[in-house]
């Protein structure tokens, strides 16, 4: 019995973390994150080797990444996430919201722009190209929050409502290229709002804060539809192989309740990125004000106090 239109036999076993976490790799994203691991390790690598540092943590965070990345496209969760819709609601949550946050955080454009070689007078190398790009009219429209929202919310309700989902379901190539439209409307949605790399949309943290919370609402609202729903609402799920033993709408109401859960987790991690990287801006602020007094002999200070001398003054 072929439910996945991958010419793969997906009569499973039961579900267990155990038979889901075993190594079932999907050569592009295998690559994809071989490939993402080796071009950041050569970027950490070139700045050292010139005596540049480069922070620990964020090597910590997009290695993560790239491991959140790979445990749910190249394990068996990637062959129950074909026919439960529960386990791929996980792919969904894990791949849109997790992996993009942690990937951000290890700051690799800003890695790429440190490492990569500037090109000759009169050339364009990556780097060149790289920077145009960051500049490009394009990049300031797909990180515009007035798209990046709507499109965060579109990625739930009109792929899933709509036969697009069950469309892409149909071949592994429609598959592929869903979980590469997750995690890339993840990393354009969270950009802006708490991504290390420079970009051309940097608000105010109040306002990158109602960035954050303006999707997360129709994020649980799609969650709580599906736990609430009365029958399947997606066909490609309708008909759960027989060897799972599960039931179709119990299952899609699990999904509902991991859809529900992520509107929540994601946001309180981002939240508590943005405040650390808010206190750290804070403090940056404090040591150039402290060093610009100590250049000009605390002038401000000096002015202020001859102010109040001269008020003290007239008032005598």
């Amino acid at each position: 019995m072929d439910h996945s239109g991958h010419g793969m036999t997906m009569d499973l076993p039961p579900f267990t973390l155990g038979r889901a976490l075993e190594f079932s790799p999907d050569l592009f994203f295998l690559i994809g994150c071989l490939l993402g691991l080796v071009l950041y390790g050569w970027g950490v690598l070139r700045l050292r080797r010139r005596g540049d540092s480069w922070p620990v943590g964020r090597t910590i965070a997009f290695v993560l990444g790239v491991l959140t990345v790979a445990l749910v496209m190249c394990t068996k969760l990637n062959d129950y996430g074909m026919v439960m819709f529960s386990v791929h609601m996980v792919q969904h949550m894990i791949i849109s919201m997790v992996s993009p946050i942690l990937l951000l955080l290890g700051a690799p454009v800003t890695l790429a722009l440190r490492a990569l070689p500037v090109a000759g007078r009169g050339h364009k190398g990556p780097r060149e190209l790289l920077l145009a790009l960051l500049h490009s009219r394009y990049v300031r429209i797909v990180s515009h929050p007035a798209f990046t929202i709507p499109l965060f919310i579109a990625s739930l309700y009109g792929l899933y409502f709509t036969p697009l989902f069950d469309f892409l379901m149909e071949s592994k190539t429609g598959h592929i290229a869903m979980m590469v439209h997750f995690l890339a409307v993840g990393l354009v949605f969270f950009w802006p709002i708490m991504g290390i790399d420079p970009g051309p949309h940097r608000p105010g943290y109040v306002m990158r804060m109602l960035e954050l919370f303006a999707g997360m609402p129709f994020h649980a609202f799609f969650g709580i539809a599906l736990m609430m729903a009365s029958e399947p609402m997606v066909a490609a799920y309708r008909d759960p192989p027989a060897s799972l033993g599960i039931d179709a709408l119990t299952d899609q109401n699990a999904a509902g309740g991991i859809a529900w859960a992520f509107s929540e987790i994601p946001s309180v991690l981002v939240l508590i990125a943005l405040v650390h990287q808010w206190y750290r801006s804070e403090q940056r602020q404090a040591k150039r004000s402290d060093r610009a007094a100590d250049r000009d002999g605390d002038k401000e200070l000096a002015a202020y106090n001859a102010y109040l001398a001269s008020l003290q003054a007239r008032g005598q």
